[in-house]
């Protein structure tokens, strides 16, 4: 394993135990309200507190520069929102109403293989054979848990609905990577603020109800750790690691998400969970385990992001640009050699 290059899976990991905590914890919350408000609600905490953050760090911190949103980086952002933050949320909750919040988690990982499918085929990201196996061990794993010869139809719905907000999702994740090198939070913030307001006005528009207080301020707070820092973490992610990757570490939310649900609402350990979980264990350490180094060669490229000096960074200053790390408009000069690498801001060439 390269460490040095593994150390970004950890904000993937840690994006991953808040993420998949909110599958119980939400499961907990629908009895008192309806999926749409519930979504809505979770974002809308997710924006409002990232907000408060934003203007914390700019209060505490005036003069850090950050890296702002610009152009098509918009469109990227706006695509995202509709499928990730309006979607996808709706179909999952809607989903936890019919299905165990265990298998739900674990159904999750579907989101990992369709995102690595997209990168690939769609937004020609670099995906490694290593990385196919895992993708292939994640499907045999999922199968494994969806597969009861004695189900009716009609229960399979919710567990689509789940599929199909882990394919929303996938685009969602290829589309923040275009922007992943702009401020995370700002990103995080812009998502949670317009999918929340979308959702509960289209929860207003079906005559949905407002849930107690108590259930509404545990569904900000919730939002705001399970749907706000986790993708705050995310993106943070997705700028180091690309979007195969950081989704295939991303993959161990379930786990979080299934071992809560068995400790907080009593769900029990069924054979095709114990060994779904074996496998996607193993899909997961196939991904930590990779490693990528060849020669290659770095075009000159013009861009803007947080960034320390390196081999990768080695640009003039006017001497305003304040201490590292930093973010400001820099040039890359043409470089070729080799070293281990993933596919970062830097190294999204042809293979």
């Amino acid at each position: 394993m390269h460490f040095s290059l593994q150390r970004h899976a950890g904000y993937a990991l840690v994006a991953a135990a808040l993420f998949g905590a909110s599958t119980p914890l939400a499961k907990r919350l629908l009895g008192d309200v309806s999926p749409l408000v519930l979504a809505g609600f979770l974002y809308l905490g997710s924006g409002l507190g990232l907000f408060v953050w934003h203007l914390f760090s700019r209060l505490i911190n005036p003069s850090n520069r950050v890296t702002a949103l610009h152009g098509k980086d918009y469109f990227w952002l706006a695509g995202a929102i509709l499928t990730g933050g309006i979607g996808a949320p709706v179909l999952l909750l809607w989903g936890l109403t019919g299905i165990s919040a265990s298998t739900t988690s674990l159904l999750l990982n579907f989101e990992g293989i369709l995102t690595t499918i997209l990168a690939s085929f769609i937004f020609g990201e670099a995906v490694g054979k290593r990385i196919w196996q895992s993708t292939a061990v994640m499907l045999l794993a999922g199968s494994i848990l969806f597969y009861s010869p004695n189900t009716e139809v009609r229960e399979f719905l919710p567990a689509l609905a789940v599929l199909a907000a882990c394919l929303l999702w996938a685009v969602d994740n290829n589309l923040t990577r275009n922007i992943s090198a702009t401020d995370p939070v700002m990103v995080a913030m812009y998502k949670g603020l317009a999918a929340g307001s979308v959702n509960l006005g289209l929860a207003w528009q079906t005559g949905a109800s407002l849930p107690a207080t108590t259930t509404l301020v545990e569904a900000i707070v919730l939002g705001l750790c399970s749907y706000g820092l986790s993708l705050v973490l995310f993106i943070i992610a997705l700028r180091h690691l690309g979007s195969a990757r950081t989704s295939a570490h991303f993959g161990t939310a379930p786990f979080f998400g299934a071992t809560l649900s068995i400790l907080l609402l009593n769900e029990p350990v069924t054979a095709s969970f114990s060994v779904g979980l074996a496998f996607m264990l193993f899909a997961t350490w196939l991904i930590l385990t990779e490693k990528h180094d060849h020669f290659h060669v770095h075009n000159e490229l013009t861009h803007e992001h947080a960034h320390h000096h390196d081999e990768h960074h080695d640009h003039e200053h006017e001497g305003h640009e304040g201490p590292e790390p930093h973010s400001h408009v820099h040039v890359h000069k043409p470089l070729a050699h080799s070293h281990p690498h993933l596919p970062d801001l830097h190294h999204r060439h042809h293979h």
